[in-house]
């Protein structure tokens, strides 16, 4: 009976809880993300065309038009508002592809190159750069409008990656997107969420969109530890987490603020209503696959 007691484990303490909770909702996400990459990849690309095909007709003077793009941009749009910018944090192909690149790139840096700390933009530049993604979408819009975007045809990024997606190889022709692909993997490999961050033009679209108040992260500043900011260095898009910020559009829903936070201080209302933290992820990821299918831009069907 001792030795059964001796090889009896120890009960986990407040902190082993924590960081056990942790890993198993980042391998959630991580799945997640997986799983609508290879299902949905073209979810990003079809939003972003409906935005092309609703300024293209402006230009033209045409009526506007609800074909299956720009129905893909309203269902992202009403999901955002509803949910938050849940698409982003686990739906997102580009977003996907980034936060694997980014782990690789830690993986590497620590056993290859020793490094203790992942490398990282300065964050006096990551404030401005989330700039350009705004400059990116005005210039887009406006080139559509023009109806010179056409004449654009194979520096898009995006439509070598929706090529790479579907398996396909980028015709000739696109050496430019080609080359603009491959500088954004490198980006992503030094910043967490380069290309959400600084140069998504459906980014900067979901950012300017209203949230509903149930849908955003709240934090009761006043049990903060004195001195911690832990949810602040852990933000993979640099949110300093104030009580205002808390609905500021770069807010991408990944929720790893409430994962480190040590006194549970950031939730929202689902995090809130059960104690199973997969739940609310798996029943959103649910919600948004079946409205993939309606919208038919799930690829097995």
């Amino acid at each position: 009976m001792a030795e059964n007691k001796k090889e009896q484990k120890k009960p986990l303490t407040a902190a082993e809880k924590r960081r056990k909770a942790q890993k198993q909702k980042a391998w959630l996400r991580a799945g997640i993300q997986f799983i609508f990459f290879l299902s949905m990849p073209g979810a990003f690309v079809a939003g972003f065309s409906g935005i092309k095909h609703l300024f293209q007709w402006i230009g033209a003077g045409e009526p506007l038009q609800v074909d299956s793009f720009v129905l893909a941009l309203i269902g992202l749009c009403a999901f955002t508002i509803l949910f938050g910018r849940f698409f982003c944090g686990y739906v997102c192909a580009f977003g996907g592809l980034g936060d694997g690149v980014f782990w690789l790139s830690g993986v590497v840096q620590k056993k290859l190159l020793h490094r203790k700390k992942q490398y990282q933009l300065p964050e006096k530049l990551v404030r401005p750069f989330q700039m350009i993604k705004y400059v990116i979408l005005f210039a887009i819009v406006l080139l559509c409008t023009l109806g010179l975007y056409g004449n654009l045809s194979g520096t898009s990024p995006w439509d070598v990656f929706s090529r790479l997606t579907a398996l396909k190889l980028p015709a000739a022709g696109y050496g430019i997107g080609i080359v603009l692909m491959i500088l954004i993997v490198a980006g992503m490999a030094i910043q967490p969420r380069f290309f959400c961050q600084f140069l998504c033009p459906m980014g900067a679209v979901f950012s300017l969109l209203p949230i509903l108040p149930f849908a955003q992260l709240k934090r009761n500043s006043e049990q903060c530890i004195s001195g911690c900011s832990a949810c602040e260095k852990r933000c993979p898009v640099n949110l300093k987490l104030e009580e205002a910020s808390l609905r500021n559009g770069e807010c991408i829903a990944c929720e790893v603020c409430t994962d480190i936070c040590p006194r549970s201080n950031i939730s929202r209302w689902d995090l809130a209503l059960t104690k199973n933290f997969w739940l609310a992820a798996l029943v959103k990821a649910i919600l948004f696959f079946m409205m993939g299918i309606c919208l038919g831009f799930c690829r097995f069907l």
